[in-house]
């Protein structure tokens, strides 16, 4: 059964169901009332889950926030008023949560409130691999894991139960695996529970002021609460030992591995595959330990394995449970630091058993690809307006010119060809990198890249910083009207949710002395407008505008079934001039044809045309027009792009 059709099937049912598409149906089920969120990689799937709801349809409040801090606190107001509570975001969102999270386990959180981290162990969709189990121990703040799409279902009705019993905060560690895996899930009924928006927030129930005359009190507090989670987690059956091929005969070695989440079925599997007489604690609950479990097993076995993703977490504190204790048990682990890195599957986990366990795991060959895949690397979609914007900076700038990258699809025009963005952080750094890197800097020009969603998420203190101290940076602003590198949703300020905030006007407001606009795909334009800006001594802002053409496309052939776009096409004639085209402008529609030719994908090929200005005059022409032609593509402000004829147009 679709999880679309029955999301809010009030009956028990089972379907198919994607690990966020399952954590989605248990919010609804616990009558979770206040859900926020950030977009961001492994987990915006929730959100898309959440809005297949009507609005008018839903018993819990729903929002997109600016960012991922904002949507904490927006949950944690939800949660002193007495509202069960969740937000979710990506695993770097946590660092710009962090501000107010590190508060949350000392203040009574009367409605509970469950903080979902899409952690992502290989680096799947992020700049790297921030292992948030350690957060848990610094912020005091119990951490359950699950490693499947029904366990991610009930793991996150167990962090529901347990933050509204507690008062506080529970995170539930999702990883990219777990999130995107799909399993027939067994969904329970509806709690049928009424909403009750009664505010129930009562001073006397804090305080609320974590200052520092209150501290230890405070942090007194946090701690008798993890010490109640800890004995919880004693007891909890997500914390179990399992022996598919029974106990081992007396005579021989006791083994045991203890892991979690995913890594936990990986051993699971081998186990199976070997037939080994291996124990496996797998647990749920991650932090706290349930200690006296993990001593019980301990002292079960004659060795150990400890298998855990990224950090040595679990291994440090396994460690020191067990010399404290004077468990002679040995406890093995990765051997070395490079296998800190990467995810644990299978094959992984099968060779480092293998290695410590010879006998019971019996080392083997496992078959190799059949073929080298080609690298491919990412790529801007056909049409997109950083495409021609990165082309015709780079055509504006000195070759000496120091640029520097932000985060968002306009990540990508760090790569060949465009080679735009030396420095890349985090969201919304940098003007204020760039602001540092044109201190003092009488010789090379700063050229800041920053997406119009990253500016409202995190950029705003950077450019009133570089207002304040007229640094000297020329900032592009590529603007596309969306959020669109996690999936199309509504950004800040558009006009999409709420009320438009134009971004000129914002930029006026604030004190920018020069601001100039452009559609991206008026590219000789564009090229004097970036080298007026360089000339311009102080702070100046250059928004090259341009809608998301995946998202126009999309909505365009939605609403005109059939819809024939337009296409681009080499004169026959002028073939070797399109070479440059292919190369420099970089559009991956450009294929070489067997002939060592330049030619055009049918299939990729949206006929935009922003491709023509980067070619000699003639070696490029739009052929087959629409049939019927749309409207044609509005700009982000929602004025029609300058001469548009096809979607995006060419003046």
């Amino acid at each position: 059964m679709s999880i679309k059709q029955n999301l809010t099937n009030p009956e028990p049912w089972a379907g198919l169901a994607m690990g966020n598409e399952a954590v989605a149906r248990a919010m609804i089920e616990v009558s979770t009332r206040v859900i926020t969120t950030y977009p961001g990689s492994p987990v915006p799937e929730i959100a898309t889950t959440l809005n297949l709801i009507a609005p008018e349809h839903r018993d819990f409040y729903f929002e997109s926030s600016t960012n991922e801090k904002v949507a904490l606190e927006v949950a944690t107001g939800g949660s002193l008023n007495g509202h069960l509570s969740t937000v979710f975001f990506k695993s770097v969102g946590l660092n710009v949560a962090s501000d107010s999270l590190i508060q949350l386990s000392m203040l009574e959180l009367i409605g509970g409130l469950v903080v979902i981290l899409g952690d992502d162990p290989g680096a799947n969709s992020s700049q790297n691999e921030q292992d948030n189990r350690i957060w848990a121990r610094m912020s005091y703040i119990p951490m359950l894991e699950p490693g499947s799409p029904t366990e991610a279902y009930q793991m996150y009705k167990e962090a529901a139960a347990l933050a509204k019993r507690q008062r506080g905060p529970v995170f539930l560690r999702l990883t990219t695996h777990v999130c995107h895996a799909r399993e027939v899930v067994q969904f329970a009924a509806m709690s049928g529970e009424e909403p009750d928006w009664t505010p129930r927030f009562d001073a006397n129930n804090g305080p609320y002021w974590p200052i520092a005359a209150a501290v230890f009190p405070l942090k007194r507090k946090a701690l008798q609460k993890l010490q109640a989670y800890e004995a919880l987690a004693e007891e909890s059956p997500l914390n179990r030992v399992l022996a598919p091929h029974g106990v081992a005969p007396v005579d021989s070695k006791r083994l045991g591995v203890i892991s979690a989440g995913i890594p936990a079925y990986s051993v699971l599997e081998n186990i199976d595959q070997a037939g080994a007489t291996v124990d496996l604690l797998k647990l749920g609950i991650t932090y706290p330990l349930p200690s006296q479990k993990i001593l019980a097993f301990l002292e079960a076995h004659d060795e150990v394995v400890i298998l855990e993703e990224l950090e040595r977490v679990l291994e440090g504190e396994i460690k020191a449970l067990a010399y404290d204790n004077s468990v002679k048990c040995r406890i093995l682990a990765r051997p070395d630091w490079d296998q800190v890195m990467g995810e644990f599957d299978p094959v992984r986990s099968y060779k480092l058993l293998a290695g410590f366990w010879p006998k019971a795991f019996e080392p083997r060959d496992f078959p190799e690809p059949s073929a080298e895949v080609v690298p491919r690397p990412p790529q801007l979609c056909p049409g997109c307006g950083h495409r021609s914007a990165f082309h015709a900076v780079k055509k504006a700038i000195e070759s000496d010119t120091i640029t520097v990258a932000d985060i968002g699809c306009h990540s990508l025009g760090s790569l060949p060809p465009y080679n735009m963005g030396e420095v890349l952080l985090c969201m919304g750094h940098s003007v204020s990198t760039g602001a540092g890197l044109a201190v003092k800097n009488d010789t090379r020009k700063v050229v800041s890249f920053l997406g119009d969603s990253t500016m409202f998420h995190a950029a705003l203190p950077g450019i009133i910083n570089a207002i304040i101290y007229n640094h000297n940076v020329t900032l592009v602003l590529l603007d596309n009207g969306t959020t669109a590198m996690t999936g199309h949703q509504a950004r800040h300020g558009s006009g999409e949710i709420g009320d438009k905030i134009p971004i000129i006007g914002l930029l006026e407001t604030l004190g920018v002395q020069k601001i100039l606009d452009v559609d991206s795909y008026n590219q000789r334009k564009l090229i004097a407008y970036v080298q007026e800006a360089n000339a311009h001594e102080g702070f100046a802002v250059v928004i090259a505008r341009h809608p998301c053409m995946l998202k126009f496309t999309r909505a365009s052939r939605k609403k005109s079934p059939g819809l024939k776009l337009p296409k681009i096409a080499v004169n026959p004639e002028q073939a070797a001039d399109a070479l440059p085209a292919m190369e420099q402008f970089g559009c991956p529609t450009f294929q070489r044809t067997e002939d060592d030719q330049v030619g055009v994908s049918e299939d990729l090929c949206i006929g935009c045309g922003s491709c023509i200005m980067s070619a000699a005059p003639g070696t490029l022409k739009i052929q087959r027009p629409l049939a019927p032609a749309p409207a044609s593509a509005p700009s982000p402000d929602g004025a029609k792009s300058p001469g548009a004829k096809s979607p995006g147009g060419v003046k």
